[in-house]
């Protein structure tokens, strides 16, 4: 078939799609095979329509094409038959055995064998390797994350998982053209000619007289002339008689709908099912109306009747019909918040941002990694951080519960505070919404977790319906829900046919009401009943939209981005339900979507092009335009405060920048003031739990001197600045009011009171040195892996002491084996002297991988059983990941300074890199940079690109004068998958990994001057933990890599070791949600697990922080670090 022939069906299938030709569409994408739908093909095999799945599947491939194409079809016809089974129907298991899996037994004959043999078992979960086997639901939902990797991986759907960029009805535009050329070519044009049919060309018919040319219109339907509504109030309508005062001011909803999409089926409904009270008549409508287009000479699908609708449209476009009198005396630019007062790093991609609604300098940030932060921009401080974890996922529906085990990352799509500012509202790109309550200072509490829709929750906004306070959410599932503060559905809104993007609740005296959009651009109002959409309209650009209210509610305007990269900004004229006035200014495509904010009743804002752009609500014209000092991604995400003075826009590096006019500087300044006063003396206050007083913490103090007892000292090495230059830290705001008074100083642990220890038991061997150390990602275990290759897991049981039954340091856990009493043993060869134990953990803690010399074990985490073994030496394996994208995708780091890139799936080696002298000692990816970064004993590290494995960069760690390049070097990602900690005996040191540079440098000294032996990161990111040779353990800060706290060995040994030997921390990992609890193995073979005091609470005093997280970075230069 011709290129131009392709195009064509393409060109139908939109045509198809667009009339709600359904079953056509996937007639025609299965037997034409040019597009897979893979939406149409997840929905039919989540309702276990098989036979569909596979006659669509046969389209694009055979069983036998390809190994990808057997997986598919062997998963399909395998859940088919593990279904047939659970619900007891052997005799259609026997003949899905027979007619369908019997194929692959001529391939894999064992298997076909273990698969008849289920046929044996009461219950095939009986069987290990389906052992997890949930409920029909979430298995089917488990398959079919397998089959879209299967499919997209597969060359025979290369090019056929994306439909074209299309403009809307572009088979419809084509006839228009034509039709207007056929026009053009009568010899006696009419100017209104009659198109009958498309049959034949068309040519008019000779006339009495010559006609000029005029274009064509084709009629399809007959639209009656719209009717005239009465106001709300005349006519009681559905609200009540008390309303109806406040029901004229409703006019704005009423306009919506007397404009409303006549496709609408509600348009014909009977009166009592909508909020406007119309005359009784028939509406004859189209069934598909297209927007008019305003080229010359084009035709448009509309008869001549329907002109008095869209010349009232377009009357409404182009005329102001309301005067807005000023707010303010006389505007001027300089009202506008356009300086740079600072710049802030969050350390990760800022994806929605939001200011309190009364303390107009705290800040709410939600983040890409599902962090949510709040920010004193006054004081440039990070007040709190809450990284993101499912605070109840014995709750979760199984669907999320699968879904967050395939793929863990999770991002913030909204944060919002309340109206009063005593709750924030985050919406996440997984199901879930969290409610924080903010009682003031650093006082964050989790209030409640909703799973609110299935997929992503789009976006999140606090109404009053009935004067109560609620949560509207929209979501993928294409759904509106309203939630009352107790996490109860009051409200379901049903209706749109796409995911919904965006949700704006406003009320008109006593009306309340929500309007929606969604991605397929259509807008709907929704008022607190079951009755359905008020309104179906239009957003310009037809694609993601939002909507906002000036300040004093009166002005409606939206903002937005069609497919194609076109931005809107307009305003809507309520009373008519069409655009008053659209802005002009955008660059013609765009690379994301237009974010916007209004502020003062006056000022529009825009983040576009690297800029943020300024209109006048009054005029259409850009008023300024500004780069705010460069650094702006392409889509700048921005908002101002409440008062207008401020504004906040992200930065391309992780960051945001707040900028102010000159009202705002002062309110800046006198935040840092306070500050400064209340340092010099101590103020008490208590702040309210019900509503937040003027001050944003009860307790301030000013930092006069550096605490010299553990400094993140900038040395020689680095830059040659004499460390005491740096003697006067930022002044900081402390976490609660106790420790007002407090110099900061080092925190010395010396005594057991101050911590909680648990010993894990059987733990102890000290022929049998901790090697390796992990917690479980459910947290409730720690698995340890010895120098003899054996593992370890200890479990925590859920109990009256240990209620949700996660690892603490306050109950003993159970040393866990399975009642075969197997051990973990891997393949271990007799001279293992110089082997290297390595270990990594699957994400939903099914199987561990690990290898002490020999071959690679891949182990059962529930039977402790061998599943397979691969890797032979030589050589050995020295360090193992798992692609954080695909399990079935390890990088292995090798004895021979190789790393080799294993496809489990398909036993295979597919890159094998060369960067390194030494044997690997360290792996870690990135997936927001896609890179991997690896780490040898030589002491280098080589930055690879994820997806092509070649070399990006590799460089030397900055070592001590005299020190030789060797050494173990240990790699690990900040939250943010920016920043790297990277661990040698000689140091801590934090690198930008997306420059390859060194930024910061910590140097064993003063209380702890022995080498260190292993560090982690803290789950929130905010503490590094370091193991000592002498058995001192370390606490830093994060960001500044200050130490906050020593832990002597005093603490955790309850004796010193009978041998002249000092017993220390070898393996060291940090909880993954508790942020204060880690865990060490130790050279003795046991293993503790520790956490501060209830007593305590954390770890040492915080740091003070200059500028958000660039207090104390020793700056040092890239020429330092030897490249290749």
């Amino acid at each position: 078939m011709s290129s131009l022939s392709r195009e064509l069906v393409f060109l139908i299938l939109q045509f198809l799609e667009e009339e709600k030709f359904k079953e056509a569409v996937h007639r025609l994408e299965q037997e034409s095979g040019f597009f897979f739908n893979m939406k149409y093909f997840e929905e039919k095999a989540l309702l276990g329509e098989w036979d569909e799945v596979e006659k669509y599947l046969s389209g694009f491939t055979k069983v036998d094409e390809n190994r990808y194409s057997m997986k598919i079809f062997f998963e399909v016809r395998k859940q088919k038959y593990l279904e047939a089974l659970d619900r007891q129907d052997r005799a259609k298991a026997v003949e899905i055995l027979v007619k369908d899996l019997k194929v692959f037994s001529t391939f894999n004959e064992d298997l076909y064998k273990e698969i008849t043999h289920l046929l044996t078992l009461d219950n095939f979960r009986e069987n290990e390797q389906l052992s997890k086997y949930g409920d029909t639901k979430s298995a089917r939902s488990i398959m079919l994350v397998e089959l879209k990797k299967l499919i997209e991986a597969n060359p025979l759907f290369r090019e056929k998982l994306v439909f074209p960029t299309l403009k809307a009805s572009r088979l419809r535009t084509l006839i228009n053209q034509s039709l207007n050329w056929q026009h053009q070519l009568c010899k006696n044009p009419r100017p209104n000619p009659d198109i009958k049919t498309l049959f034949m060309d068309h040519s008019c018919s000779p006339p009495n007289g010559a006609r000029a040319s005029t274009p064509v219109t084709l009629p399809v339907a007959a639209l009656t002339k719209p009717l005239t509504y009465a106001p709300l109030g005349a006519h009681g309508g559905p609200f009540p008689p008390a309303a109806a005062a406040a029901a004229a001011n409703a006019n704005a909803l009423a306009g919506w709908m007397s404009n409303a999409n006549p496709s609408l089926s509600m348009q014909s409904a009977p009166v009592s099912a909508s909020p406007l009270p119309v005359q009784l008549g028939q509406v004859s409508s189209l069934k598909h109306p297209r927007t008019p287009s305003t080229g010359l000479g084009m035709i448009d699908y509309q008869s001549s009747d329907h002109e008095q609708l869209m010349k009232r449209l377009r009357t409404a476009q182009s005329v102001d019909e309301v005067s807005y009198p000023p707010q303010h005396a006389s505007w001027s630019l300089d009202d506008l918040p356009r300086n740079v007062a600072c710049t802030l790093r969050q350390g990760s991609t800022v994806m929605s941002m939001d200011f309190h609604p009364s303390h107009h300098t705290l800040l709410a940030v939600g983040c890409s990694n599902g962090e949510v932060t709040l920010w004193e921009v006054g004081l440039r401080e990070r007040l709190v951080s809450k990284p993101f974890k499912v605070w109840e996922m014995a709750a979760s529906s199984l669907p999320f519960q699968a879904a967050i085990v395939k793929d863990s990352s999770m991002s913030v799509n909204r944060v919002s505070w309340s109206p009063d500012g005593n709750l924030i509202g985050v919406a996440f790109t997984k199901h879930l919404v969290h409610l924080y309550a903010y009682q003031g200072s650093t006082d964050l509490r989790q209030h409640l977790e909703i799973e609110a829709h299935s997929g992503g929750v789009n976006d999140l906004a606090f109404s009053h319906p009935n004067k109560q306070l609620c949560v509207v959410t929209c979501g993928d599932d294409k759904l509106i829900k309203v939630w009352d503060l107790a996490g109860r559905k009051l409200f379901h809104f049903e209706g749109h046919e796409a995911p919904v993007y965006s949700v704006c609740p406003h009320q008109k005296e006593n009306i309340q009401f929500i309007f929606s959009t969604a991605v397929d651009g259509k807008i709907k109002a929704w008022l607190y009943d079951n009755v359905g959409s008020r309104v179906d309209y239009d957003a310009p650009g037809q694609w993601c939209t939002t909507m906002l209210y000036s300040d004093d509610g009166n002005r409606l305007f939206s903002c937005g981005t069609s497919k194609d990269g076109d931005s809107f900004l307009v305003e809507w004229n309520e009373s008519e339900g069409a655009i008053k006035r659209t802005y002009s200014g955008f660059r013609k495509k765009s690379t994301g979507i237009a974010q916007f904010d209004t502020t003062r009743n006056h000022f529009l804002a825009v983040g576009e092009d690297s800029q943020i752009k300024f209109w006048d609500m009054d005029n259409t014209n850009v008023l300024l335009s500004i780069e705010a000092d460069g650094g702006l991604p392409p889509v700048p995400r921005l908002r101002f405060n409440k008062e207008g003075n401020l504004l906040v826009v992200t930065t391309a590096d992780n960051g945001f920048k707040v900028l102010a006019n000159a009202d705002g500087v002062r309110s800046l300044r006198a935040i840092e003031n306070r500050s400064y006063e209340a340092s010099r003396t101590p103020i008490e206050m208590k702040v309210s739990t019900s509503a937040m007083v003027p001050n944003i913490n009860p307790a301030i103090n000013k930092v006069d001197r550096m605490d010299a007892s553990s400094p993140a000292r900038p040395t020689q090495i680095l830059n040659g600045v004499d460390p005491m230059a740096r003697s006067v830290e930022k002044r900081r705001l402390l976490d609660d009011a106790s420790e007002k008074n407090k110099r900061w100083e080092l925190a010395e642990i010396v005594d057991p009171v101050h911590c909680r220890v648990a010993t894990m038991p059987d733990s102890k061997d000290p022929a049998n040195k901790v090697a390796r150390l992990l917690y479980t990602n459910s947290g409730a275990g720690i698995l340890a892996l010895g120098s003899n290759g054996v593992q370890k897991l200890w479990k925590w049981r859920s109990s009256e002491q240990n209620p949700n039954g996660k690892a603490t340091a306050s109950v003993v856990p159970q040393h866990w084996q399975p009642n075969s009493g197997l051990l973990m043993t891997n393949d271990v060869p007799e001279n293992c002297e110089e082997a290297v134990p390595c270990i990594a953990l699957s994400k939903n803690d099914s199987y561990v991988m690990s290898a002490c010399g020999g071959k690679v074990s891949l182990f059962n985490m529930m039977t402790f059983k061998v599943m397979t073994t691969f890797m032979s030496p030589p050589p050995a394996s020295t360090f193992l990941a798992f692609h954080p994208l695909d399990n079935n995708i390890i990088a292995i780091g090798t004895e021979d300074s190789t790393i080799h890139i294993y496809n489990v799936r398909v036993d295979e080696v597919k890159s094998k890199l060369k960067g390194h002298q030494k044997h690997i000692t360290g792996l870690a990816f990135s997936v927001n940079l896609k890179i991997m970064v690896s780490s040898g004993a030589d002491a280098q590290l080589c930055f690879w690109n994820m997806d092509t494995w070649e070399k990006r960069k590799s460089l030397t760690i900055q070592l001590p004068a005299g020190k030789a390049p060797v050494g173990d070097t240990q790699v690990q990602f900040y939250s943010d998958q920016t920043r790297l900690l990277v661990c040698h005996e000689t140091q801590l040191a934090l690198y930008d990994a997306a420059k390859a540079e060194c930024i910061r440098q910590w140097m064993p000294q003063d209380v702890l001057p022995a080498p260190i032996t292993c560090a982690a990161y803290s789950p929130n990111s905010q503490l590094v933990y370091a193991g000592f040779t002498d058995g001192n353990i370390g606490v830093f800060d994060a960001d500044s890599l200050k130490l906050r706290c020593r832990i002597s060995m005093s603490v955790y040994l309850a004796q010193a070791s009978p041998s002249s030997q000092t017993v220390y921390p070898l393996a060291l990992t940090a909880h993954l949600q508790e942020p204060y609890q880690f865990a060490v193995g130790l050279t003795d073979g046991s293993v503790k697990v520790i956490e501060p005091s209830d007593a305590e609470g954390k770890w040492g005093v915080t740091v003070p922080v200059d500028n958000g997280a660039q207090n104390g970075w020793t700056a040092t230069s890239s020429s330092n670090n030897p490249a290749s």
